[in-house]
């Protein structure tokens, strides 16, 4: 389904309370706080937030993503749960009301497919942390990109319409996010138009959720093929990725011819972005995703166009983080906090 979504920036936003280190020059380790950070707690098993070293008394554990949310229910240290601020580790009591992820179709399983667990998914079991660190570090590295995307730096200054058109498999259409708006498109898009406040920023996502690169340029006439964009987010590699897909140096090829149809054909600038890698167990992935993400950089040198590194973002945070805290289906579907990730490494962009 085409979504063709005019941002309205009038309604009260929620302010989320984050302090941003992103080319500030800043040193690596500094206080910081994570708003809404997910987790699966399976029995009494600790469970790892991205970063250790938290403040006594300065931990929040929700059921809901979104602070305000009506139906939260707030649990209760020592209660409900129990951290370990040293190592930054959150683990249930015996008797807690956070839900257990072992009782979750998914936990324990090796080599699983979604038609075997056709109704399993994660999100029933997510909580959502706030907390503050005196580890912090920064989500992604500064990211200059001013040569690639001038038009657009241009145009936004100047105000009026601007169009974003989106293109790219089921997580560039927004999979998993519980709400249109925590979609990183959208995230980003309010991002800009917060940078941008003459500019009006309209967001048009064109995605193929299900295929690859080789439906992208077979079917750019029934999906892309009428926009009228400015800037083109091009987001692929999962689907490639999986077994029988499209090997890496092909994936680079079909990116560039890609990028060279957007600029004929529109006109229009391109943001090309890697993926992460899908859940080790997951049996159709090829679990070669480093390999894509390299691809995808490989592209953007080669076309010349601007690129965002998604997977260093997602590796840093799996270095502590388990993979089925990030991912809505368990499988390859960035959750709330997962796109947020998204976000942050969109936003280390400068141009």
């Amino acid at each position: 389904m085409v979504n063709k979504i005019r941002l309205k920036f009038q309604r009260t936003l929620i302010l989320v309370p984050f302090l941003s280190f992103i080319g500030a020059g800043l040193k690596t380790e500094a206080p910081q706080f994570v708003y809404g950070e997910s987790l699966v707690l399976a029995k009494g098993n600790p469970s790892y937030l991205c970063f250790d070293r938290l403040v006594k008394g300065r931990v929040q554990v929700r059921s809901k993503y979104k602070a305000d949310d009506k139906k939260n229910i707030i649990y209760k240290e020592d209660i409900d749960y129990i951290v370990n601020y040293t190592s930054g580790t959150i683990r249930r009591t015996k008797k807690s009301r956070i839900p257990d992820f072992s009782l979750n179709p998914f936990y324990g399983k090796k080599d699983f497919g979604q038609e075997r667990l056709p109704a399993a998914s994660n999100h029933e079991f997510f909580v959502w942390v706030d907390y503050y660190t005196t580890n912090g570090k920064p989500w992604a590295e500064p990211n200059d990109q001013i040569k690639l995307l001038r038009k657009s730096r241009k145009k936004l200054e100047t105000g009026g319409p601007f169009r974003i058109v989106t293109y790219g498999d089921s997580i560039t259409a927004g999979g998993e996010a519980s709400e249109p708006d925590l979609r990183f498109t959208e995230r980003y898009a309010k991002y800009l138009q917060s940078k941008f406040p003459r500019t009006r920023i309209e967001i048009e996502d064109r995605s193929i959720p299900g295929h690859s690169t080789i439906q992208a340029i077979a079917w750019w006439d029934k999906y892309i093929g009428k926009s009228m964009p400015d800037l083109v987010l091009l987001g692929w590699g999962m689907n490639d990725h999986n077994i029988k897909g499209v090997e890496p140096e092909q994936f680079k090829k079909n990116l560039i011819q890609l990028v060279g149809m957007i600029r004929m054909r529109k006109g229009a600038e391109v943001v090309l972005f890697s993926s992460f890698p899908p859940h080790n167990d997951w049996h159709y992935g090829t679990h070669r995703m480093n390999l894509y993400a390299a691809a995808t950089k490989q592209a953007a040198v080669k076309a010349k166009c601007a690129y965002v590194d998604v997977y260093t973002t997602w590796d840093m945070a799996l270095r502590r983080k388990d993979q089925s805290s990030l991912l809505g289906n368990n499988i390859n579907h960035p959750n709330d906090f997962g796109h947020w990730m998204y976000l942050q490494a969109f936003k280390a962009m400068k141009f």
